[in-house]
């Protein structure tokens, strides 16, 4: 049942947890990837530069799997409706 845009759609908008997790690994996967192939290459830069990209895509997964575990506020599914915004007073 389509109920029509009530113009708080931003605010109830939810992140597919799972997508982001499989491209945050992904990328990580690649990223270590770099770093080794860069650093075997004796280009520091690039392994470095790689190294960051590794770091950044492991905090990606660990605020992903944190908001996963956190139940169906950050995932949940489709039985749960969008919850509506907070009404300032």
């Amino acid at each position: 049942m389509h109920m029509g845009r009530t113009g708080n759609e931003p605010l109830r908008a939810r992140s597919a947890l799972r997508m982001r997790l499989g491209l945050a690994a992904f990328g990580l996967a690649w990223a270590i990837a770099g770093t080794v192939v860069f650093a075997d290459l004796g280009r520091t830069g690039w392994a470095v530069f790689f190294g960051l990209l590794a770091l950044v895509a492991g905090g990606d997964l660990f605020v992903i799997v944190r908001h996963i575990r956190q139940g169906p506020h950050w995932q949940p599914g489709r039985d749960v409706p969008p919850y509506e915004p907070l009404r300032k007073h």
